[in-house]
């Protein structure tokens, strides 16, 4: 199958609609402006460290062998295509509502010639079956959720009985020196440098807003298990990031 032909299952993409579709509007058009440069901007602004964090979350997503792996909000491609170089047996989707991103993941897995199909889709509304796949994951995106546990929702429906799910996210700063640390990073620095290399200031104010909102680790394992999964995380690079991995009950 062509990498960019769609699935036969997929249905077109709807506009989001209800109370989460301006912050849907918002991330999707930020995204879309910040897409040629958005690979360069992950490698600068994580002093190139979001690569081995990467792979950590691509090793727990593929320790139980999944025949089917879906990458949501899977923007560029970067995890999809990591996925697919580690498992090259497996079927591998990547599924995101920012047509700009995905089409330089198509460029990309050409050049890389890694056969991966790259489709659009709401998270909060995923445009697939129920149980249709062996792992789902979510790279850095999951914070742009409008709802989490709506998104959480459709991972849980989507995933076979016993199938995996694994989060790869920046949780708020942590108390103490280095947290103090990270959040002057976050607002200040990153900002700076994200607008210089993207043009685009709004998205990397953005960025640090939204990492300061999101649920500390703690409780992202308890939405994980209200939503019918077995969750356990770590802490990766002093707290910088942290990976959740829950499999399904």
């Amino acid at each position: 199958m062509p990498l960019d032909s769609p699935s036969p299952h997929l249905n077109p993409v709807k506009p989001p609609v209800g109370e989460h579709a301006e912050k849907a509007q918002d991330v999707q058009a930020m995204f879309a402006q910040i897409a040629p440069r958005y690979d360069l901007l992950n490698r600068v602004l994580s002093l190139g460290v979001d690569v081995r964090w990467r792979r950590a979350a691509a090793q727990e997503a593929l320790l139980l062998r999944p025949e089917r792996v879906l990458d949501v909000a899977t923007g560029t491609a970067d995890f999809a295509l990591e996925l697919k170089r580690r498992a090259p047996e497996a079927q591998v989707i990547g599924c995101d509502f920012v047509p700009e991103m995905l089409e330089i993941g198509r460029r990309k897995a050409v050049q890389q010639q890694l056969d991966i199909r790259l489709e659009e889709g709401d998270a909060l509304a995923l445009p697939y079956p129920d149980a249709c796949f062996d792992a789902v994951t979510c790279t850095f995106g999951f914070r742009n959720f409008a709802r989490y546990a709506q998104g959480l929702s459709e991972f849980h429906r989507v995933l076979k009985p016993g199938g995996r799910v694994v989060i790869l996210e920046f949780p708020p700063p942590s108390p103490g020196a280095f947290g103090a640390l990270l959040r002057f990073y976050f607002r200040h620095i990153l900002p700076r440098v994200g607008a210089l290399v993207s043009g685009n200031s709004g998205a990397y104010t953005y960025l640090p807003e939204s990492v300061l909102a999101f649920p500390d680790p703690a409780r992202l394992a308890l939405l994980m298990h209200a939503a019918g999964f077995d969750p356990r995380y770590r802490l990766l690079t002093f707290g910088i990031a942290a990976l959740h991995v829950g499999d399904k009950r």
